[in-house]
């Protein structure tokens, strides 16, 4: 799919029909992910792909939010090995993971897979819930899967404010 179209038609499908996500398919996601920049190429993201029942039911315990979505991923970032900012206020894991879960959001569009980046959700509490290792700090989860039959952008998906309340020009 062309680029410009991807971005353009990419919405948060909140109504799955629960059909799986093709193994094929779900690597080119994976694969969009691997390949998303990090700072000093650290690689720090730790990408979750979780489909048994029961593994979706205890994303079913940490949100209220999988749409009925066959297979959710769990974006989180290694917190011991993030580039850390001058003068240490600040690092570079959430920034990271949030790269490599907006890769693979558009990635799964471009495969025909719909997506929907959840964050409703309390990060340390899903982590404990998974099973997560200590030093890793969940950013997201994502569902994938295939829209079901009425599913669609919320009314105002469409609606962006101009460029010149976003962008200033220095």
């Amino acid at each position: 799919m062309e680029f410009k179209k991807v971005v353009s038609e990419r919405y948060a499908c909140k109504k799955f029909d629960g059909r799986p996500v093709e193994a094929e398919k779900l690597a080119a996601i994976l694969e969009a992910g691997r390949l998303a920049p990090t700072a000093k190429n650290l690689q720090e993201q730790r990408v979750y792909v979780m489909q048994s029942a029961e593994v979706l039911a205890k994303v079913d315990e940490i949100t209220p939010c999988r749409y009925g979505a066959a297979t959710v991923l769990a974006v989180a970032y290694d917190s011991a090995n993030v580039f850390v900012y001058p003068g240490g206020k600040h690092d570079s894991g959430v920034e990271d993971a949030a790269i490599v879960a907006t890769h693979m959001c558009l990635a799964a569009k471009d495969e025909g897979v719909e997506s929907c980046w959840l964050n409703r959700f309390d990060p340390d509490e899903a982590a404990r819930i998974l099973g997560l290792p200590e030093n890793e700090k969940l950013l997201m989860l994502l569902d994938l899967g295939y829209p079901a039959e009425g599913a669609g952008p919320l009314p105002n998906h469409a609606s962006r404010k101009p460029l010149s309340e976003t962008v200033t020009y220095m």
